[in-house]
């Protein structure tokens, strides 16, 4: 068995190579190829905790299976241990061997990244110059260098509810952002300030009011809603979902189950179930994506075990033929 940290998965898996796993695991959803269980959620009340355990099967010719599990310990912080500590265990699909468990937070991260990435990629203008993130929690940095990777961006825009927080992200990623793409980072406090200006908006937030005003909206723009995952949370605000041409989901269940926004829209007539597709029918190739540079595009992820499960089994391939991790014996 073998043990993947972090710094080992940083070290054989880039963010363009997760952004393709994220695209391979929403096309074999898509197509019926995965089983996904709903997740279980154990409490764990002598310690004010819980315990979630997320198991995920892609069928085909490279199988994937694996369960991810994130608990939540808030005294945690009062013992110095990270207060959601989570771990990825791989499965061998042929014979239910674990081949090797992984830092389940990084993998989130990336794989959340990528996600949203892969969405941008597909539908994005593909002369998109400016970003604004929303956001500068620990998913934060992720969602940058997804946006990055898949469009040449020259100026990202961050903002945050705390000024100071937006400006102490931009100070401590603007060095390695530098030395890796061509794109400056501005610290703003209001995102209404270039919300009209933006060529893609990404929020990853945990907010329960919409953090920026939907009706600035340009024609042409797209937008990410990556951190609102709950019925009661709300960061992309309704009149923009509604302006939208063309919206897409991670899993239709998933995301019209816990997607607040999304949910809010739906419920106020302004958008229908049927104008709701998954980001894996546009990969198979089964509905149109972007058919004008005038259209506004909306993209909704929740999560899905198919995500971790897939980019987990692709980097465990990855870290094997590179020799990389910690043998267990």
């Amino acid at each position: 068995m073998k043990y993947l940290s972090s710094a080992d998965i940083q070290a054989c898996f880039s963010m363009q190579d997760a952004i393709d796993a994220d695209k391979a695991a929403l096309a074999s959803y898509s197509a019926g190829q995965a089983a996904v269980p709903l997740r279980t959620n154990l409490n764990i009340a002598d310690q004010n905790g819980r315990s979630l355990f997320m198991p995920g099967y892609v069928r085909g010719s490279a199988p994937a299976l694996g369960m991810k599990i994130v608990s939540v310990y808030p005294k945690n912080i009062q013992r110095g241990l990270p207060s959601v500590p989570a771990t990825m265990v791989v499965l061998d699909a042929h014979t239910g061997i674990v081949p090797a468990i992984l830092d389940g937070t990084y993998l989130t991260q990336l794989r959340t990244g990528a996600v949203q990435g892969a969405a941008t990629d597909l539908l994005a203008r593909a002369d998109s110059k400016t970003g604004l993130l929303i956001g500068t929690g620990g998913q934060a940095r992720a969602q940058l260098i997804a946006l990055l990777t898949v469009r040449p961006l020259t100026k990202v825009y961050i903002a945050s509810r705390d000024y100071e927080r937006a400006r102490t992200f931009v100070n401590r990623e603007r060095e390695w952002v530098a030395d890796h793409f061509a794109a400056d980072l501005v610290a703003i406090p209001d995102p209404n300030q270039v919300v009209n200006a933006a060529d893609v908006i990404t929020c990853v937030t945990t907010a329960h009011d919409p953090v920026f005003d939907g009706r600035l909206v340009a024609p042409g723009t797209h937008i990410n809603g990556v951190g609102a995952y709950t019925p009661e949370m709300c960061e992309v605000p309704p009149e923009a979902i509604a302006q939208a041409n063309r919206i897409f989901v991670d899993t239709a269940d998933g995301a019209l189950a816990e997607a607040g926004d999304l949910l809010a829209t739906l419920h106020a007539g302004q958008i229908q179930r049927e104008n709701i597709v998954e980001l894996g029918q546009l990969v198979n190739g089964q509905v149109p994506g972007r058919t004008s540079a005038d259209e506004i595009t909306f993209f909704k992820t929740v999560g899905s075990a198919v995500l971790d499960v897939v980019v987990a089994s692709q980097i465990v391939d990855r870290a094997n033929a590179r020799g990389i991790g910690t043998e267990l014996s």
